[in-house]
């Protein structure tokens, strides 16, 4: 508990300025439960995940302020200050771990926490922000009063060049800093530079502060992956292992193993259904069935949770994977080999266990090989092949570039997205984040649009 007061207090010189935002130098020393392990993590990953949403659909500043708000009220907030800060500082140091353990998963992190800190550092009083500074032993001087008298015609000048900058009066606190540490606002003209050193407003002193997170963090997660591989993931191997390894790929949203909004489907609806209201990765896997009359396990699976999701029951499932493969393989072969998965799947043999369809993260996390079908088409696809495969959807040119800029940056649930935008000329502000919830905003357009023609 000592490292969590160390965090939580902090003040600089003149004042007893508290800030509830922690720096995260090091884990705090505090029991903490394995549920809580996992769902304080959780619910900070709902927050970086928005965040990385809202920055990949290019909200503006004042939309990502209020989202950043939003996400962290709704899962972060608290009545008791304490166990907010506690939830945040172990939150933060659970998914440190997760994240340590791939340069890719790496960049992600930092980027996501870097954005986070940013937002939650403008939001702290100046005095609360001044003893951050103080506390990070930043490069910088306050500009002395003399000082800026000599300069304020000049400052004035970079001032009244920003949009939203105010002209510095006698009371404005200016900071001077080596140029090189705030190439953000070098690079954007936003300082005035003399003699190596960039004159930095109080408002500014964000960029300033945020570039020294991130390297700070940037450097702690590489020890952190150290740290990981040489001990830690061995230690806990049978505790904490499983879990730190399944969590950047955790599904957060609604459970789609029943239907619930739309009942059942029949055989019947399948060829409709899949044309209409199908996403591109479960549209491929059907048309590919209806070709070649087989999956592999991996498409079998990926395809066979989805159409329980969406209300396909257990004996039209049977029935509609034995009438494709029986033409590949026969009736016999089919009961013999493949009819014990169906039913598993449904939870009606093995372990009993009622199977969950996969989430988007889940399928753009899995490899297929040669043969294979399954996986996300916006990840697992060459550009030529994506490109037709929108197209045959009924997405426009224009439409097709949005959705391949989004793929080369790796967004690929964001290109899913706008695919859907595209298709059913409807916004999707949540983004999509499962296939069954693909299907369901479908279907409730596509419902709403024939009882508005009705």
């Amino acid at each position: 508990m000592e490292i969590v007061r160390q965090d939580r207090a902090r003040t600089n010189h003149h004042n007893d300025a508290v800030s509830t935002l922690p720096l995260y130098r090091s884990a705090p020393s505090l029991e903490v439960r394995l549920e809580d392990f996992e769902l304080f993590a959780m619910d900070r990953l709902r927050v970086l995940k928005g965040i990385s949403d809202g920055l990949s659909r290019g909200k503006k500043p004042e939309e990502m302020e209020k989202l950043v708000k939003d996400l962290w009220k709704a899962n972060m907030g608290h009545q008791d200050a304490t166990e907010v800060v506690n939830k945040d500082i172990i939150s933060h140091f659970v998914l440190r771990l997760v994240y340590c353990r791939t340069e890719d998963l790496r960049k992600w992190f930092l980027s996501m926490e870097t954005a986070l800190f940013r937002h939650r550092f403008g939001r702290e009083r100046s005095d609360a922000q001044r003893a951050l500074m103080a506390e990070f032993d930043l490069p910088c001087k306050p500009v002395s009063s003399a000082e800026f008298e000599n300069l304020k015609e000049k400052l004035s000048q970079v001032a009244r060049s920003i949009i939203g900058q105010q002209t510095p009066t006698a009371d404005s606190i200016y900071y001077k800093v080596p140029f090189e540490e705030v190439p953000e606002l070098v690079a954007g003209r936003r300082v005035f530079i003399h003699k190596g050193y960039a004159y930095v407003a109080m408002n500014q002193v964000v960029s300033l502060v945020v570039t020294q997170f991130r390297s700070n963090l940037s450097k702690a997660l590489i020890l952190t992956n150290r740290k990981w591989t040489s001990t830690i993931r061995e230690q806990e191997k049978d505790r904490l292992t499983p879990i730190v390894e399944a969590l950047c790929t955790s599904y957060l949203g609604p459970d789609y193993s029943r239907p619930k909004e739309f009942g059942e489907i029949s055989i019947n609806d399948l060829d409709q259904l899949a044309e209409s209201s199908f996403p591109l990765c479960m549209r491929h896997l059907f048309v590919k069935l209806r070709e070649d009359h087989h999956l592999k396990h991996g498409g079998r699976m990926q395809l066979g949770l989805f159409l329980k999701g969406v209300g396909l029951k257990l004996e039209d499932a049977l029935a509609f994977w034995k009438a494709e493969f029986s033409q590949k393989v026969g009736a016999e072969r089919f009961d013999k080999e493949y009819a014990y998965s169906i039913r598993h799947n449904y939870g009606r043999e093995g372990k009993r266990t009622d199977y969950t369809p996969y989430s988007c993260q889940k399928i753009i996390s899995s490899t297929p090989g040669v043969g294979d079908h399954h996986g996300c088409p916006y990840r697992h696809f060459s550009e030529e092949n994506l490109r037709a495969a929108i197209g045959r959807m009924g997405v426009g040119s224009c439409a097709i570039e949005d959705v391949m800029d989004k793929v080369r940056n790796r967004h690929y649930q964001l290109a899913c997205t706008l695919t859907f935008e595209a298709v059913h000329g409807s916004s999707c502000d949540a983004g999509i984040n499962h296939p069954n919830q693909y299907f369901n905003d479908s279907q409730k357009i596509l419902q709403a649009k024939n009882n508005a023609g009705a």
